[in-house]
C-alpha cells in the first residue's frame, strides 16, 4: 500500500510495537499486490519467507492451496489468546474461510461505493443519484446535457470489481457455477449469460456518449471526479482517504446501484488479508498472535476504519463507531459497511474462490476494452472473456486437483 493508506500502515505498526517491549514489527513495502504475491512465492521458495504477507482477495486461492501457509485460526487458536471468530463481519469472514475457519486475517477490506458531486446533481435537478441503474443513467445524461459537468462519471481502473463483479453480486446474478467457485475447482464462468452483457453494452453507450470518461492524459480517475470534471465515481470506500484530502467540490457517496425489479444483495469484498507463511520458529509465531491480537481488538478497528475508510472488520469496532456518534460526523463512511451486512448472502454474492482469478480477470478486462474501441460487441466479448477464464480455471483445477 502507499499514498495516504500506507501511511496509516506505518501508523499501526508504530501503534503496535509503542504498545509491547515483547515483539517489534517492521512493515516493508514491496510493491504493488501483483507484484507482493509473485515476491512472496520467490521468498517461500528461496527460504527466506516474511512471517506475515499482505495479499489482495483475489489470492485467495492461490494462496490457500499453495502449501506455504499457517491458516491463522488454526494458529491461534493453539495459543492462548483468543479471538472472537463469529464478531467478524459474515461478508468478509466467509471470503477469507475455508471449511468454516478463517485461513487467513482479514485486514484491509473495502467495498465499492458510489461518490457523487452533490452541487452538479442539483444543478441537474437532482438531490442524489437514484436508486436504479436505468434511472441513475438518466441523471447522468441529463447533467451531461444541461452542462453540469463535463462527464457523467469517471471510469475506476479496476471497474471490473465494480462495474461487473460486485454489479453481479449486488443483483443476486451467477457470475460461475459451484457456488461461484466456493463448492469446488471445477466452477466455470457463466456471466456471459446474466445481465453482465448489457452492462457492458450500457458502458459502451456511455463511453460513446462522453457520459463516461476514462482517466488519462495525466488524469487518474480520482483526479476527474475530484476536480470536478466528472459528476460521479464508483471507487472503494478506502477512496475516502484520498477524495477527503483532494477534492475541491462539494461532494457525498451512497449505495451501488441495483437493476429495476431486484432486491439488492450485499456488496463483496476487495482489499486484502494478512497471510502467515510457514517456516518460522514457535517464539515468532507467537509475536505474529500478538499482533493479530492488537489488529482483532474493537479500538484497534475503529482507529482503522477512520484512518483509512476501510470497513471495520467486527461487529463490536462497528458498534463502538456507532456509540461514539462517528456515523453522525461522517455518515458516507458507514454505506459500504450496510452495503456488506444487507441481508443474508447467497451463492450469488459472498465473494469469489477461483485459482489464478487475476488472470481471468486480465482476460476479461482485454475483452470489456475490445467493446471500447469497437471491435466486439458486448455478447461476443463476455463469450470470449468466459472461454478464456474457463481455461484458466481448468489449468489451475488439473494444478491443485485433490487439494480444496
Amino acid at each position: 500500500m502507499n499514498g495516504v493508506n500506507g501511511e496509516r500502515v506505518d501508523d499501526l505498526v508504530k501503534m503496535f510495537n509503542e504498545s509491547t517491549d515483547k515483539y517489534k514489527v517492521v512493515a516493508v513495502n514491496k510493491g504493488n499486490y501483483d507484484e507482493v504475491i509473485n515476491g512472496t512465492i520467490a521468498a517461500y521458495r528461496a527460504k527466506r519467507p516474511p512471517h506475515i504477507v499482505q495479499i489482495y482477495e483475489r489470492g485467495f486461492m492461490t494462496m490457500l492451496l499453495s502449501d506455504a501457509v499457517v491458516p491463522v485460526q488454526e494458529l491461534m487458536d493453539k495459543s492462548e489468546v483468543k479471538i472472537d471468530w463469529s464478531d467478524f463481519i459474515k461478508p468478509v469472514a466467509g471470503f477469507y474461510s475455508y471449511k468454516g475457519k478463517l485461513a487467513a486475517m482479514p485486514f484491509n477490506s473495502s467495498s465499492p461505493i458510489l461518490y457523487y458531486n452533490k452541487d452538479q446533481f442539483q444543478k441537474a435537478g437532482f438531490d442524489k443519484p437514484a436508486e436504479t441503474w436505468g434511472e441513475f443513467e438518466k441523471q447522468l445524461y441529463a447533467i451531461k446535457k444541461a452542462g453540469a459537468a463535463e462527464c457523467g462519471t469517471a471510469l475506476a481502473t479496476d471497474y471490473h470489481w465494480s462495474m461487473i463483479e460486485n454489479y453481479s453480486a449486488i443483483n443476486d446474478l451467477p457470475y460461475a457455477t459451484k457456488s461461484n467457485g466456493y463448492d469446488g475447482l471445477d466452477t466455470e464462468f457463466v456471466y456471459n449469460k446474466t445481465l453482465v452483457v448489457p452492462q457492458v453494452a450500457r458502458m459502451k453507450k456511455w463511453l460513446d456518449d462522453g457520459v463516461l470518461q476514462i482517466a488519462g492524459q495525466g488524469f487518474s480517475p480520482e483526479q476527474l471526479f475530484t476536480s470536478g470534471k466528472c459528476a460521479t465515481y464508483f471507487a472503494s470506500t478506502a477512496a475516502h482517504s484520498g477524495i477527503e484530502r483532494n477534492a475541491k467540490i462539494g461532494w457525498s457517496a451512497t449505495f451501488m446501484p441495483w437493476e429495476e425489479g431486484k432486491q439488492p444483495k450485499n456488496s463483496t469484498i476487495g482489499g486484502a488479508a494478512l497471510w502467515v507463511i510457514k517456516g518460522h520458529k514457535a517464539d515468532e509465531q507467537q509475536a505474529i498472535v500478538a499482533f493479530f491480537d492488537f489488529l482483532a481488538k474493537p479500538e484497534t478497528q475503529l482507529w482503522w476504519h477512520k484512518a483509512t475508510g476501510y470497513v471495520p472488520l467486527t461487529n463490536k469496532a462497528y458498534e463502538l463507531a456507532k456509540a461514539e456518534g462517528y456515523y453522525k460526523q461522517s455518515p458516507t463512511r458507514e454505506i459500504a459497511v450496510l452495503q456488506l451486512n444487507r441481508g443474508t448472502p447467497t451463492a450469488n454474492s459472498l465473494g469469489f474462490h477461483f485459482g489464478n482469478f487475476t488472470q481471468s480477470m486480465f482476460a476479461q478486462r482485454e475483452e470489456v476494452e475490445a467493446v471500447f474501441t469497437g471491435s466486439k460487441n458486448a455478447q461476443q466479448a463476455m463469450d470470449d472473456a468466459t472461454k478464456r477464464g474457463n481455461e484458466i480455471l481448468r489449468q489451475y483445477e488439473r494444478l491443485n486437483k485433490g487439494k480444496y
